[in-house]
């Protein structure tokens, strides 16, 4: 019998940067959240501040490894999302993103649970279809440098739809664009993040290609209300659904814009664009709109302002 009527939710890479900001959101809501990490790209800062919560709790634990816990809802995040950490190791990554949803999708058949899978708009590649709806199928090169990371996420998007199929889960998929905001790994390699540190430092700016490459910004606060909607969302809702911010901005106008933000020197530099680097990347959000009635509310330079906050402290520390 069931002591307390809380919900036990499980975030896994709940120490990184999208799944701290989940595991402080699940608190306010009244939940009881274990956080399992394996710090590969994750840090315990991001979660210090929730560690004197008594709901909440901090497992060290790899999800290609099975887990066995009672929760009633699982948010599978565990997985490196920037190029930087996810080519160091690139078989570990596939081996998280494809064990790591056997495991989690094996804990929930057990359980009952409800689970949702963070996918990624890298299931579409370098797509060929703008902007990119759900029902694109993608352009993903098999063999590239950045094929451990997107075949990954969609083969854990198989094995979702198949546990659900064949085995009846209540499953969740979203498909994240380009987020950013406070927590970002100041080392990942995105450009948010890169812009900001290198501007800070008085450094020049690395452009990679010519700038013209384009992409959405969502702050991170808007991706976590997107998260916690579709789980709540009705049983038939499986998804997969878009989560970005459909406002599209060239590489170079992002550049120009943290510059501005932040003051200093530093120059644009254009250095080559890496193997497999899309060149437009925008999400249609038309049916998280009108599923889950979410849209991104933060505007671009009100969350580069918080984001730059947070990484002046860091570098002034």
């Amino acid at each position: 019998m069931r002591i307390s009527n809380r919900k036990r939710v499980l975030v896994t890479g709940g120490a990184g940067f999208l799944g701290s900001h989940l595991c402080e959101r699940l608190l306010t809501e009244g939940c009881d959240v274990l956080c399992v990490d394996n710090f590969y790209s994750g840090t315990k800062d991001n979660i210090a501040h929730l560690l004197g919560n008594p709901h909440f709790e901090m497992l060290r634990h790899d999800v290609t490894f099975p887990l066995y816990v009672e929760v009633d809802e699982i948010y599978n995040l565990a997985c490196p999302a920037s190029p930087v950490h996810y080519q160091r190791d690139p078989v570990q990554t596939t081996k998280t993103s494809v064990h790591g949803a056997i495991n989690m999708l094996g804990l929930a058949k057990r359980t009952g649970a409800k689970i949702l899978q963070a996918s990624t708009s890298e299931v579409y590649g370098d797509p060929q279809v703008h902007p990119q709806t759900e029902d694109y199928w993608g352009h993903v090169n098999t063999t590239g440098i950045r094929s451990c990371y997107d075949e990954g996420k969609r083969c854990a998007e198989t094995l979702f739809f198949d546990y659900h199929r064949q085995h009846a889960l209540q499953i969740k998929v979203v498909r994240i664009f380009n987020t950013y905001g406070p927590r970002m790994h100041p080392n990942d390699g995105r450009v948010v993040s890169n812009f900001i540190v290198q501007a800070l430092r008085g450094e020049d700016i690395t452009i990679y290609g010519d700038g013209a490459q384009t992409r959405s910004f969502c702050y991170v606060d808007d991706l976590i209300e997107g998260f916690v909607r579709m789980m709540a969302s009705p049983a038939e809702v499986t998804g997969p659904i878009n989560m970005g911010n459909p406002v599209e901005f060239t590489i170079r106008e992002l550049a120009e814009k943290v510059l501005r933000m932040v003051g200093g020197t530093s120059q644009l530099v254009l250095k080559p664009l890496p193997q497999d680097d899309p060149r437009q990347r925008q999400p249609d959000i038309t049916l998280a709109r009108t599923t889950l009635d979410w849209a991104p509310q933060v505007q671009l330079e009100a969350g580069l302002s918080r984001t730059i906050d947070y990484f002046r402290r860091l570098v002034q520390a």
